[in-house]
């Protein structure tokens, strides 16, 4: 079938718009007529090549739609049912999905090899017949995709598709780097650096684990304004006034745990926010760093004598079959914010602008809406 969809060709280039034709799921594969697509920070480092990723490409791996068809063998969906797609695939047989980390699971070494988990072929190619890549095996800036069946996961039909979409990625991502990866405990004080699609789902992660104070760190005014709305207790514009402001508060023990979710994560962030913790505090980078990036600064005295931790996440440390599915539970009871997240929408003709308003600080989260 043809479609269209959003293709960067080069890097540092915009994104696309054109026609492209999609081959049919074959053995185990789900096509999938999406609703509305988030556009997630993680694709505009496929833009700068912070993630390497085979070119051309289309980008997109937060999205919700219906089930318009199914391969052979597909049996944990059918056609019309409801689905999120999880840009994280998870088989369920490997050693890190059969020990709860599906997050981790070993299909997760092909996200960025651009072809089809099914027969290593491209769905997508182009009018002269040259074969696209999917960003994290999805592609969901396109109103049509087709997607291996571990990347998908069947929901009710009762839930928003458009707001459903955000769970692929950014909602879970910011809720579990709270509640997994910082293991955020009722009382805590919690320093959130970045308020954006992630960081304002670590602040609404950190509040229903029950943290006491939530600081909220920003340069941008209207993401300290709208932190507070999901549940910050304080802001910050920068990690040197947080510090004066979490002594203040915590009468100099300092935060339980801090959480990396700057649109971009880089070495010299970790020493400074590192010190915003105290004895035995915890340190969660989800914020994604350059690809060749190495240079870390850091206190190995203040590591090891003040017995501090730093720790990596990816998806928030969650698994995608149980806690996407959770979460929208959790906003059908009015627990989640899922409605107040979007800022602004966008046709597919606009993908760019709405990467332009992401970088100017406009938008918390922006959504490509499809027909």
């Amino acid at each position: 079938m043809k479609t269209k969809a959003a293709v960067l060709w080069n890097l540092n280039e915009p994104w696309k718009v054109e026609e492209v034709e999609l081959g049919d799921p074959v053995a185990g594969e789900v096509r999938v007529k999406l609703a509305a697509s988030g556009l997630c920070h993680s694709d505009e480092h496929l833009v700068t090549g912070d993630i390497p990723a085979a070119l051309p490409v289309i980008g997109g791996h937060e999205g919700a739609g219906i089930v318009d068809a199914v391969g052979p063998g597909v049996t944990s969906v059918q056609e019309g049912d409801h689905v999120v797609l999880g840009f994280i695939p998870s088989c369920g047989r490997c050693r890190m999905c059969s020990t709860g980390r599906q997050n981790l699971c070993d299909l997760g070494a092909m996200l960025m090899g651009g072809v089809a988990l099914a027969d290593q072929t491209h769905r997508f190619k182009t009018a002269s017949g040259q074969g696209v890549g999917t960003m994290c095996l999805l592609g969901t800036f396109s109103p049509y995709t087709v997607v291996h069946e571990s990347s998908v996961i069947k929901i009710e039909d009762d839930i928003p598709l458009d707001k459903a979409a955000l769970v692929g990625c950014g909602v879970t991502t910011g809720w579990g780097s709270a509640v997994y990866a910082a293991e955020v405990q009722p009382g805590d004080t919690v320093v959130v650096v970045g308020i954006g699609g992630i960081g304002a789902n670590v602040v609404q992660g950190a509040k229903l684990a029950g943290a006491r104070y939530i600081v909220a760190v920003d340069p941008v005014e209207f993401k300290r304004e709208q932190a507070q709305a999901f549940g910050a207790t304080h802001t910050a514009e920068s990690i040197d006034k947080a510090f004066s402001l979490v002594n203040d508060i915590t009468w100099g023990q300092l935060a339980d745990k801090a959480i990396i979710t700057t649109g971009v994560a880089t070495g010299d962030l970790i020493a400074p926010t590192m010190s915003l913790v105290s004895k035995g505090g915890r340190v969660v980078v989800t914020a994604v760093g350059p690809f060749l990036q190495s240079d870390v600064k850091l206190s190995l005295f203040e590591l090891t004598l003040f017995q501090k931790e730093l720790r990596g996440s990816i998806f928030g440390s969650a698994n995608p079959r149980a806690d996407i599915p959770k979460l929208l539970s959790l906003y059908r009871d009015g627990l989640l914010k899922l409605d107040e997240l979007v800022t602004r929408t966008y046709t597919l003709e606009q993908v760019n602008e709405g990467y332009q308003d992401m970088r100017d600080g406009k938008n918390i989260r922006g959504v490509i809406m499809y027909d």
